[in-house]
């Protein structure tokens, strides 16, 4: 079958993937799908969708989550969407294509937009079962289901996706090693120094990490699956499946077959506009391409601007593409890893600024010429500085690199804010937009919302690095075109939380219905609240209970309906509807017996047990059912709930101080028992985590945490602010030297002025950098008593100690609490048949059943639904 050009011109897309998209979004923005047919093939099951994320679908997202296709758009622009029928052959003669059904489609334009393949190297054994490429849905949905009769996993390749590959496997269940032939892993992206960082990150997450040695062989058994690796120094490496991420080549071989031009190393070549030096009718984008600077580019920002130049030329607009900025900003396995620039620092005569901290996994490198110019740079562990060192590269920043390497908290590090950028600062690599263009959109195109300056400019839709930056600049802009900004809390309250807590506090409201009815917004009043202020005001009233006259049960009256799932139930949820249960251990100090009760509990329940990082025990896979059941046992042994699911004090690790360690200097897990013991249940704007080391070798980690305590020879050093997260922060020295009851004494007013001053869900390490005066001002106020109301910090801290209650105990003890712990209301003694599981190492997991995607294989004239054909 062949299906002609027609009156209308014809462009034949060759490709669905993210930049094929971005660039039918091109073509309809230049309203060349009202004047051309458009006919698309691509090759996967699928349309278009966020490969970049791709590891997300091991995290719960499905690949729907992950489409980037939009059915209505399809329809709207009449775009012929062919999944799952690639085109085999091209005839540029003829100027048709054939794709795999036998379609044959005649085009005016071509574009081919075929992305790029895994490279598996040529050894012995690459085709064996159980070896793997870790590239599209279908790839994740063979790694899932051969995994679940696999124990140990390989990745060969330490690149990006290789780590994610590890990161997936060890997520899966898998002992997991990563095989890298580089000195370091992420090789492209960071030098020796970060991959040093880095190396020691993934470490300490249980990865095992083989650098500087290459696959020579894969081993397979008698069933010819695999059984082991030989690497190159010798050695052998047993695991049953491999996944082989080392790198990617363009898809080409289309373009060979019909005579165009290609690289050396493969890619088509192409000139500035993007058409190929051989056919002017012909095109090609995106990491098939070999770019006019001669270069293959394997990022997503410069294949859309290679999309955007190939429309604007078709659409006889002015547009040259001729290079890129490589900057990239990547979570990898919860580690945040940044460069950009010139990050190995090539130029002549540039000079390195440096900051590291091996303890904190962080490691900082900022490239600068002579003249001061930021060149470029390098971040690991903490890449909170990207958006605006990106933007600052080629300049002169206004303030010296020093200032800007250093971590909050281990200096006075320079805040630069939205308006030290040069308008022509690129804010989003991935669409090439500046600040000036987004504070056009805000003072020409009137938008006053980051979700309508990103619908206007497309900031921020791409990678999202540059988010935060972006929501910047918009406040500041309408704040200099003194637009009001409404600060309230959400659409109930025009109240920011640190106003509802005074309000709260003063007049003695102890329900949020009076809350909402005095003063909320005229219109919100007399409702039913959203769910932004119900936890939140929840949390004022719980942080209070005792000086307000309220009950500090939260599963009381009013307070139960203000409640999120977590603490609605007293436990976490987790993935497959079951819950977990942390019962506090203080000081993480544990008597035998009581050891002894958590693992008969284990056992005769069934669940999963593990230690946490808070020097604790979490028990999971419990059915909402039997968490009362197991909570009497626990009550009945001594113990008590932890709060893992709540915003409140979660644990105050420590080392053995002291009393067993030779540089002890304090007796730190006295100290962290009566901590942890006073502050229990108290409930504030986000979770609290400390820690108190017996000496300065720091073997608790007191520096990352919400409050954290070093013992010195005269006392206590008290460090405020710190967060060990998913963005770290190293903790500022609030005071020195303290005696006991000096110490409780500033941490009592810290936290109370914290959970007085702060944002709903804001950590102490982002209040602090968002308190005007910062540390400073926390020390006048705390240490100083600068506003004078330390007194009274101090006695709703003495008033949340005389008042607390277990929250378990409080629940078993009372039949009507008790009654919500069931899967079914209407059959309370039935058990949820979603939640199950299967056994692994001894112990049990969930019962995670693979997606069914539902697909089908296209028939000859199968177009995507939704779409049309003209």
């Amino acid at each position: 079958m062949t299906t002609d050009p027609g009156p209308a011109p014809t462009i034949v897309l060759v490709g669905h993937g993210m930049v094929g998209q971005r660039f039918l979004e091109a073509l309809a923005e230049r309203g060349l799908t009202g004047t051309h047919r458009v006919v698309v093939l691509c090759e996967e099951p699928r349309p278009a969708y966020d490969r970049v994320q791709l590891t997300s679908y091991f995290s719960g997202k499905t690949p729907e989550d992950l489409s980037m296709t939009d059915l209505a758009f399809v329809e709207e622009h009449g775009i012929e969407l062919r999944v799952g029928d690639p085109a085999v052959s091209v005839d540029r003669q003829a100027r048709t294509v054939t794709a795999r059904s036998g379609l044959v489609v005649a085009y005016d334009v071509l574009v081919l937009a075929t992305g790029s393949y895994p490279f598996v190297p040529p050894v012995p054994g690459k085709d064996a079962e159980g070896c793997f490429v870790y590239r599209t849905v279908e790839d994740l949905l063979a790694i899932e289901a051969y995994a679940k009769t696999a124990t140990t996993g390989a990745v060969v390749g330490g690149g990006l996706l290789g780590l994610e590959a590890a990161g997936a496997l060890k997520g899966l269940g898998l002992t997991s090693h990563i095989v890298e032939f580089a000195p370091r892993l992420m090789p492209v992206q960071v030098d020796e120094g970060g991959g040093a960082a880095l190396l020691r990150t993934i470490e300490e997450m249980g990865l095992s990490v083989h650098t500087g040695v290459g696959t020579q062989e894969i081993v397979t058994g008698a069933d010819g699956a695999v059984t082991g690796m030989k690497l190159s120094d010798g050695s052998e490496l047993a695991t049953d499946l491999v996944v082989f991420s080392a790198g990617v080549r363009p898809r080409d071989q289309l373009a060979r077959d019909c005579g165009l031009a290609v690289g050396e190393r493969g890619g088509i070549s192409v000139d500035e506009r993007c058409r190929t030096v051989t056919d002017e009718r012909v095109f090609a984008i995106g990491e098939c391409a070999l770019a006019a600077d001669g270069r293959v580019y394997g990022l997503v920002a410069p294949g859309y601007e290679q999309a955007e130049t190939a429309a604007a030329t078709i659409a006889a607009q002015e547009a040259s593409f001729t290079g890129a900025d490589l900057s990239t900003k990547l979570k990898l396995l919860g580690v945040d890893v940044a460069s950009f620039g010139d990050a190995h620092g090539t130029a002549e005569d540039c000079l390195d600024v440096v900051y590291s901290d091996s303890r904190a996994g962080l490691y900082k490198k900022l490239v600068v010429g002579r003249d001061g110019t930021l060149l470029g740079g390098i971040l690991v562990g903490d890449a909170e500085a990207y958006g605006t060192l990106r933007a600052f590269t080629g300049s002169v920043p206004p303030v010296s690199p020093e200032s800007l390497v250093l971590p909050a908290g281990a200096g006075a590090p320079a805040q630069l804010g939205p308006a030290a950028l040069p308008d022509d600062a690129v804010i989003c690599s991935c669409h090439n937009v500046t600040k000036g263009t987004i504070r056009g959109a805000v003072t020409e195109h009137s938008c006053t919302t980051v979700p309508e300056v990103k619908k206007c400019t497309k900031a921020g839709t791409g990678c999202g690095s540059c988010v935060k930056v972006l929501g910047q600049l918009v406040t500041a802009e309408l704040e200099a075109s003194g637009v009001e900004i409404d600060k309230g809390l959400c659409g109930c309250f025009a109240q920011t939380r640190e106003e509802l807590y005074e309000i709260v506090l003063a007049l003695r409201i102890t329900s949020y219905r009076e809350l909402l009815d005095r003063h909320g917004r005229e219109g919100a009043r007399g409702g039913e609240g959203c769910e932004v202020c119900k936890p939140a005001v929840g949390s004022i009233i719980a942080s209070l209970a005792p000086a307000i006259g309220a009950s500090g049960y939260v599963l009381d009256g009013e307070q139960a309906t203000l409640q999120d799932t977590n603490d609605h139930f007293l436990a976490n949820l987790q993935r497959n509807g079951s819950y977990s249960v942390v019962p506090r251990i203080p000081g993480g100090e544990i008597a035998p017996e009581k050891l002894i009760v958590i693992g008969e509990i284990a056992r005769d329940f069934g669940l999963y047990t593990k230690i946490t990082g808070g020097q604790r025990i979490d028990m999971f896979g419990a059915r909402v059912e039997q968490l009362p059941v197991i909570w009497a046992r626990l009550v009945d042994a001594g113990f008590e709930s932890g709060h893992a699911y709540g915003k409140s004090l979660r644990t105050v690790k420590s080392c053995v101080g002291q009393t067993w360690c030779r540089y002890g200097v304090q007796d730190s897990v006295r100290m962290a028992i009566d901590l942890e013991l006073r502050y229990r249940g108290l409930r504030s704007p986000h979770k609290l985590k400390s820690a108190v080391s017996g000496c300065a070798r720091e073997c608790a980690e007191a520096q990352s945490k919400d409050f954290g305590v070093i013992a010195t020879s005269n006392g206590w050093n008290l460090y405020v602010g710190g967060n060990g997260g998913a963005t770290p922060r190293h903790a500022d020295l609030l005071a020195q030297d303290l005696s006991d009851a000096e110490l409780v004494r500033l941490i009592d007013r810290f936290l109370m002025f914290y959970i007085r001053t702060a944002d709903k869900l804001e950590r102490t390490s982002t209040w602090l950098e968002r308190l005007p005066g910062g540390l400073d001002h926390v020390r006048d106020v705390v240490v100083h008593d600068s506003l004078g109301i330390c007194d009274e910090l101090e006695s709703l801290m003495r008033a949340h100690v005389s008042h607390y209650r277990d929250e378990w105990a409080e629940t078993i003890n009372d039949p009507e609490k008790l009654a919500r712990f069931v899967s079914f209301v209407n059959a309370p003694d039935t058990p949820d048949p979603v939640v199950g599981f299967v056994p692994e190492r001894d112990q049990m997991k969930p019962d995670l059943p693979l997606l069914d995607i539902g697909l089908r294989r296209p028939s000859e004239d199968d177009l995507l639904e939704g779409s049309t054909r003209r």
